[in-house]
C-alpha cells in the first residue's frame, strides 16, 4: 500500500510566552547591540534604546485610554515606528491592525468598519499618497469606533508620548489576539485573519532556529511590513533572537536595499522573487559588495532555479531557502531543509516545518490522498489562526472540526517529504506576492455605473507572476476606455488589484443558468494571446 500525504515536522520546544516578553529578554540579554536600524530616516537603535521606545510607546498607547483588546490600526509604508509600534501594541496587550499602505477609500472604509479599530497611526502624506485626503473620503458616513488618529511624525505622535498612562495590571496570554491581517477571502470580502501571541512567536522562533538566526545575523527586510513575511518571517524572527533588523526604505527599492547589505553587512536578505530580479539587474549591481550575506530567503512565488543559483553565485550567498506559508498559518508552513540543493529548492517549497503537520486531501472526499497525487493542502498545529475576526461561519469553512486548517492549495508530497505547489483550488490571482481575489476586484467595478457585467481572473506574467484581466461588458448606451476604468480604480483600491488588461465584451462565455465561464475565459486568452503581444508594446 502506497504510502500517504501526511508529514509531521521535526519535534521542538512551544514558547508559551508573549511576545511583549521575548522582546524584553533580548533587550536584556544584548543591551548594546543594535536592534532596529532604519536606514531612509536615519534611526539607529541599540537595544536598551528600542525596548525604551517600547515601553514609552506602549504607556502612550495606554494613556490614550486604550485598554487590552483594542484594535490599533497602522496604515503605513515601511518604518522605525510600525516596528516599534508592533511591539508595543503586544506588550500593552492591544491587537494591532495591519492596514496596507495601497489602500484606498473603497478599500481603507472597509476595513475601519470591519475592524473596529479605535486608533490608527499613518504618516500624512509620502510620494505615493494623500493619506489624509484619503482617510477623510473613506471615513464619510461611516459610523465608525475609531476615536484616535495618531499621525506619525509631527507633534501628534510627539504628545502621544508625552502623556502616558499606566499599562493595565491584566495579565496577558499567550493565547490573546495580538495581530489582524486582512486577507481576501474566497466570496470576495476581505476577512480579518486573527493571530495570537503563540501562533506569531512560535512561528517566528522556529522560522529562526531552521534559519539558524543569532545575535550576530542582521536582517536586510525590503518586505513590507503590513505582509507577515515582512513583519514575522523577516521582522519578529529576527528581533527575538536578539539580531538586527534592517529597513532599506520605505517602499522597495532595489538599490536601496543594495546599499543597505553594503553598509549595513547584513547577513540575511528577505524577499520575494521579483525583488531578488530586481536586485541583480540593477545597473549599479556590480559595484556593490554584498560578500557579508550567508542567506537569502524567498518566497510568495514560484522561484526558478536560475534565480536561485544566480543569487548563490552573484550575491554571495551561502544558502537560499524557498519558504511557503499563508496569513492563516502565521505564515510559514514549510522551508527548504539546509540540506536541500538548488534543484531541490527550485522544484518545491520544502518540508513540514517544526511542530507542524500537513497532510494533502482529495477535493472530492476529503480522504489523505497517496505520496504523489495532487490534492488541497492541509495543516494543524500551533501556527493555525484563531480564526476570521467576527466571521464563524467563514472560520468554519477553512478550519474542520479536527483543527486542520484548509489552504486552498493544490500540492503533492513527495516520497522524500518535499512538497510541491501545483495550482489553487480558488481563484486567487497571485501578483507580484500580493494576493488578490477577483471576486473583490469584481464587486468594486460594479460600482461604475457604466460597468453592466464583469468577470476578473489572472493571467501569466514572466515578472510579477500574474496579473489582473477584466472583461467588461458595458451598459446600454455607455461608452468607456480602458484608461477611463482605470483611473475610475486608481484612487479607490489598491494599485495592485487595478487590471492590467482591459477587454470590452459583448457577451460572455456562459452556462444554461447563465454562470459565467470563467475556465472558457482563460482558454480564449491563453489561445489568442493578444494581452501578452499587447503588453510587449506598452
Amino acid at each position: 500500500m502506497a504510502a500517504l500525504s501526511y508529514v509531521r515536522g521535526p519535534d521542538a520546544p512551544i514558547l508559551e510566552i508573549t511576545i511583549g516578553d521575548a522582546i524584553a529578554g533580548a533587550a536584556r540579554r544584548f543591551p548594546d547591540r543594535d536592534a532596529l536600524i532604519s536606514r531612509h530616516q536615519k534611526v539607529r537603535l541599540c537595544w536598551r534604546a528600542f525596548d525604551h521606545a517600547i515601553d514609552r510607546t506602549a504607556r502612550g498607547l495606554a494613556g490614550l485610554g486604550l485598554r487590552p483588546k483594542d484594535r490599533v490600526g497602522i496604515w503605513s509604508a515601511n518604518c522605525a515606528e510600525w516596528v516599534v509600534l508592533q511591539i508595543a501594541c503586544a506588550r500593552a496587550g492591544l491587537v494591532l491592525v495591519n492596514v496596507n499602505p495601497a489602500c484606498r477609500s473603497h478599500d481603507l472604509g472597509f476595513v475601519l468598519k470591519k475592524s473596529r479599530m479605535r486608533a490608527l497611526a499613518l504618516w500624512e502624506k509620502d510620494a505615493r499618497a494623500d493619506y489624509r485626503a484619503i482617510l477623510e473620503e473613506a471615513g464619510t458616513g461611516q459610523d465608525l469606533a475609531l476615536e484616535h488618529i495618531i499621525w506619525l511624525g509631527t507633534d501628534s505622535w510627539t504628545r502621544m508620548l508625552e502623556n502616558p498612562g499606566e499599562l493595565s495590571n491584566d495579565p496577558i496570554s499567550p493565547n490573546d489576539p495580538v495581530n489582524i491581517q486582512y486577507t481576501s477571502g474566497t466570496t470576495g470580502t476581505p476577512k480579518g485573519v486573527l493571530l495570537t501571541h503563540r501562533n506569531l512567536l512560535n512561528n517566528a522562533w522556529m522560522t529562526g532556529n531552521w534559519l539558524g538566526i543569532t545575535e550576530q545575523d542582521r536582517t536586510c527586510n525590503p518586505c513590507p511590513l503590513y505582509h507577515c513575511a515582512g513583519s514575522v518571517v523577516a521582522g519578529l524572527s529576527a528581533l527575538v533572537r536578539g539580531a538586527t533588523l534592517i529597513l532599506p526604505s520605505a517602499q522597495f527599492d532595489a538599490r536601496a536595499v543594495l546599499e543597505a547589505i553594503e553598509a549595513e553587512r547584513a547577513t540575511i536578505l528577505a524577499g520575494v522573487p521579483t525583488m531578488y530580479i530586481a536586485q541583480l539587474e540593477n545597473p549599479e549591481f556590480s559595484r556593490f559588495d554584498l560578500r557579508s550575506l550567508r542567506l537569502a530567503w524567498m518566497g510568495g512565488a514560484p522561484c526558478p532555479l536560475e534565480l536561485l543559483r544566480r543569487v548563490k553565485d552573484q550575491m554571495h550567498c551561502e544558502r537560499v531557502v524557498v519558504l511557503y506559508g499563508q496569513t492563516e498559518s502565521s505564515p510559514l508552513i514549510t522551508m527548504s531543509p539546509p540540506e536541500d540543493s538548488f534543484e531541490q529548492c527550485a522544484g518545491n517549497v520544502g518540508c513540514a516545518a517544526p511542530n507542524t503537520e500537513v497532510k494533502i486531501v482529495s477535493p472530492v472526499d476529503d480522504q489523505t490522498v497517496p505520496r504523489g497525487v495532487e490534492g488541497e493542502l492541509c495543516t494543524r498545529g500551533y501556527l493555525v489562526m484563531a480564526g476570521y475576526d467576527d466571521e464563524p461561519e467563514a472560520t468554519r469553512r477553512v478550519i474542520d472540526q479536527d483543527g486542520w486548517l484548509h489552504t486552498g492549495d493544490l500540492a503533492m508530497l513527495n516520497d522524500d517529504g518535499h512538497f510541491q505547489i501545483t495550482g489553487r483550488t480558488k481563484e486567487m490571482i497571485i501578483r507580484g506576492g500580493e494576493n488578490i481575489y477577483p471576486r473583490e476586484v469584481e464587486e468594486f467595478l460594479y460600482t461604475n455605473p457604466k460597468i453592466a457585467e464583469v468577470a476578473v481572473l489572472g493571467l501569466p506574467d514572466q515578472r510579477l507572476g500574474e496579473v489582473v484581466l477584466a472583461w467588461i461588458r458595458l451598459a446600454a448606451g455607455a461608452s468607456a476606455s480602458e484608461e477611463e476604468i482605470r483611473r475610475f480604480c486608481a484612487e479607490r483600491i489598491a494599485h495592485f488589484k487595478i487590471p492590467q488588461h482591459i477587454r470590452f465584451v459583448e457577451s460572455f462565455p456562459a452556462t444554461i443558468s447563465g454562470k459565467i465561464q470563467k475556465f472558457r475565459i482563460r482558454e480564449i486568452e491563453m489561445a489568442n494571446r493578444e494581452w501578452e503581444r499587447r503588453a510587449d508594446t506598452r
